[in-house]
């Protein structure tokens, strides 16, 4: 079977389903590839995404009846998730549409003053001056009404359709792996602003106003460390954790971040960022030069990889050789404490993509494989679910494995047509 690129297995076919497209963030997975694996799961099942991210895996479930928990560390991402799966009422909704208007009209004599700025290096090659204008103008009109941005309420969504304005008057461009820039800003007038930001509002607030069946909820928390949150197991694990790949959420969030004040400095950015599995923004690099394992045991395999990068000799093999030895020495220790989350016969299914450094490949999906095998995983396997770009080596894989075994476990869904209810077969 020729294996293709699929872009309805990527971010792009999120972005127009509703809570799903509210805002863009390149490394999130495929709304479609969610609801293929989840397709047969009973409404008895908790699931839980250890990766959280944009909360896709937790919205889908929500949206089809289940319940799922998600974990993240990302401050951002948690506010993000949770009100992307928060349910609202009526009064909530024309609560924000009312508050809305004040907002817009308070902007109007603000544009005429001087407001507070996020500190973003080299802030005019994303918005000129004008546009920075009226932007902090509109801000501190919604600071007004809504208060700062982290309250997990209605207004929640008018910050979010605030920082949907941002990026769409920016230079930035979102259209492929990670962003870019266009070689010019371009000069935005309050009335298109306001016309804009009007549009993304109610687009938002129509979608939010369909409610959800299940039920989905973000907490923080390190997924490397035991976690328990009110004692639930977990029957599935449906997640796709940050690829060996060195591309940092952190680097597409920042944006978002600093205007809504979840980020204040760079080196903020950076801690953050040696926090979350593969991140390498700022600091996380630095300090990989000198990380050192704790002494978790791994496979051969793994050590094989490493060697054969270090024995590149490129200038930097050592640190692509650590950070290769820290992304996986992380990802096992998250499978070790996994278990006492999970119930017996839980399925897991891990999105992950392989990587190549100097032209050493980085085989993700066998190396996981070994670490499950390792900790005690049964029906351990892979399946490749498509191209991921040009490159003719890399691709996107479903790793998957039971907790106990249950019987034969193999998914079916990817890039075969199978007939409705045969998406994942546990039988």
């Amino acid at each position: 079977m020729k294996v293709t690129q699929r872009s309805d297995y990527t971010f792009k076919y999120n972005k127009k389903l509703g809570r799903h497209g509210w805002l863009r963030l390149t490394p999130a997975y495929s709304v479609k590839l969610v609801k293929e694996i989840i397709d047969n799961i009973r409404g008895s099942s908790f699931i839980l995404d250890p990766f959280s991210g944009t909360a896709t895996t937790g919205l889908v479930a929500a949206e089809h009846g289940l319940s799922a928990h998600c974990f993240d560390i990302n401050p951002f991402l948690i506010w993000l998730g949770n009100a992307k799966c928060r349910h609202y009422s009526n009064d909530e909704l024309s609560f924000l549409k009312a508050g809305i208007e004040l907002s817009l009209a308070e902007c109007k004599e603000f544009v005429k003053q001087d407001h507070w700025l996020p500190d973003i290096h080299n802030i005019t090659r994303w918005w000129c001056e004008h546009t920075l204008k009226v932007l902090a103008a509109l801000r501190q009109a919604l600071v007004n009404q809504f208060g700062e941005p982290k309250k997990e309420d209605v207004s929640a969504l008018a910050w979010i359709a605030f920082c949907r304005l941002i990026i769409e008057t920016s230079a930035a461009a979102f259209n492929h792996v990670s962003l870019s820039f266009h070689d010019e800003v371009t000069k935005y007038e309050i009335e298109q602003i306001e016309f804009w930001y009007l549009k993304i509002v109610d687009a938002i607030a129509q979608s939010a106003s369909e409610d959800i069946a299940g039920s989905a909820t973000v907490y923080f928390a390190d997924c490397r460390e035991p976690v328990s949150i009110n004692d639930v197991k977990y029957s599935h694990i449906v997640t796709s954790p940050p690829y060996p790949n060195r591309i940092s959420y952190i680097r597409e969030l920042r944006p978002y971040m600093y205007w809504t004040k979840f980020l204040d400095t760079a080196s903020e950015a950076g801690e953050l960022d040696w926090k979350a599995i593969g991140g390498t923004w700022g600091v996380a690099t630095s300090r990989l030069q000198n990380w050192e394992s704790n002494g978790v045991e791994l496979s051969d395999s793994l050590k094989r990889v490493v060697s054969q990068i270090l024995e590149t000799e490129e200038k930097n093999a050592l640190l692509m050789a650590n950070y290769v030895w820290k992304y996986f020495h992380d990802m096992h220790l998250h499978l070790q404490n996994l278990r006492s989350n999970l119930k017996k016969g839980a399925v897991l299914s891990y999105i992950v993509g392989n990587s190549s450094f100097y032209g050493v490949q980085v085989h993700t999906e066998k190396l996981l494989e070994d670490s499950l095998k390792s900790l005690g995983f049964t029906n351990i396997g892979s399946k490749v679910i498509r191209k991921r770009n040009s490159k003719k080596e890399l691709f996107e894989y479903c790793v998957y494995a039971i907790y106990e075994d249950r019987g034969k476990y193999e998914p079916r869904f990817f890039g075969a047509k199978q007939p409705k209810g045969e998406q994942l077969a546990l039988l």
